[in-house]
């Protein structure tokens, strides 16, 4: 198992190695941050240009669940170990909330 984290003893190496894992991590959510709002702005075009309701809505509700995984992975860091049981309660609430929403809709429809 190899772990991420350098205790050398060394502190110039120790700084070096914290400075690049973050310098990394900042460009990682600069880039995400880019991208999320590059969609809204794709949505606000999708919605502006007039396009049929049955492609506008499930296209925007596709980006919605994209910028979801960026905000997840990239701005609350579940990407990052030791976020394993935060990241179960997220999804079993996903899940719960997913299969709450497919019963109301089969009452609804039959």
């Amino acid at each position: 198992m190899e772990n991420n984290q350098t205790n050398t003893g060394n502190p110039s190496v120790d700084i070096t190695y914290r400075r690049k894992r973050n310098a990394e991590e900042m460009r990682h959510q600069v880039i995400s941050f880019a991208l999320m709002i590059f969609f809204t702005v794709v949505a606000f075009v999708a919605v502006g240009s007039g396009m049929s309701g049955w492609f506008t809505v499930p296209f925007i509700l596709l980006l919605a669940a994209v910028q979801v995984v960026f905000q997840l992975y990239y701005f609350m860091h579940m990407s990052h170990k030791g976020h394993e049981a935060p990241a179960l309660f997220l999804y079993s609430g996903l899940l719960v909330g997913l299969i709450t929403i497919l019963t109301f809709l089969t009452i609804v429809w039959w």
